[in-house]
């Protein structure tokens, strides 16, 4: 069984937005997690794109913290005008004159979602995810597009108010796809391309990127070999601190 094909409405590839302050050392940990790099500029500002040819991950040079789900779009102008017709408000818009067209909004929990148009620059993985996998292929590590790191699940974010956050999300373009109530309230919803795993729970604080895999447990012990270091919570999950001082999370699927 494969998930429903969904229309994303913010854009046409996806990526995840990090500030890096030395993007050189994140690209070396991030190759051990599976990921290459694609491309590299210093413009419009230094930066290294990666990829473990299922997601996007954009290291910008910055000593300020950050992570983003971004879009890119060849038409950012009508896309902000349905955004804004349905409530969404901009905190950050281009200037008059800008080469780069970049807005930013927030979810109700403070994640950031940011559309640019520049999408010549940018092409979709041809990889999966969970979200467009074969259900049955969870099960089967060697069908992983990354084998180091596992299948991306989740765009994880710790929320409030389960509700409030799904009828944002749904505003955005996004469609739910599974609820539960247990261990507590928790959501997943998609567009086709982004993920998003929305828990009201006071486990984590910020928005972490999710990986799952059947193996997880081999994985990590591969990994420690690599020598990285993680918060163990099991030893078939875990919490990894990047050099940008962001959070993944690598757990296992299934029992």
């Amino acid at each position: 069984m494969q998930l429903p094909l969904l229309q994303t409405m913010l854009g046409e590839v996806t990526a995840f937005t990090i500030n890096s302050p030395d993007p050189e050392v994140s690209l070396q940990f991030y190759q051990k997690l599976g990921f290459r790099e694609v491309i590299r500029s210093d413009f419009p500002f230094p930066f290294i794109q990666i990829t473990d040819d299922a997601i996007l991950i954009m290291l910008r040079k910055s000593d300020e913290p950050y992570l983003a789900l971004t879009y890119y779009t060849n038409d950012s102008g009508k896309i902000v005008l349905e955004l804004e017709a349905r409530g969404i408000q901009f905190i950050s818009s281009p200037n008059k004159g800008d080469f780069v067209k970049r807005y930013l909004f927030q979810s109700p929990d403070g994640a950031n979602i940011s559309l640019v148009e520049i999408p010549e620059l940018f092409a979709k993985p041809p990889g999966k995810t969970m979200i467009n996998m074969n259900q049955a292929d969870y099960f089967k590590p060697e069908t992983y597009t990354n084998k180091v790191a596992g299948m991306f699940g989740e765009y994880a974010q710790p929320v409030e108010d389960l509700e409030r956050s799904i009828a944002f999300w749904e505003k955005i373009g996004y469609t739910l796809l599974s609820k539960y109530t247990e261990p507590q309230p928790w959501a997943i919803l998609s567009d086709g391309s982004g993920i998003a795993g929305l828990h009201q729970s006071k486990e984590f604080s910020s928005a972490s990127i999710t990986f799952f895999a059947a193996d997880m447990k081999s994985k990590l012990e591969n990994l420690k070999k690599q020598g990285l270091t993680f918060k163990e919570i099991n030893p078939a999950n875990a919490i990894l601190t990047t050099p940008e001082n962001q959070q993944l999370f690598l757990f296992n699927f299934g029992m």
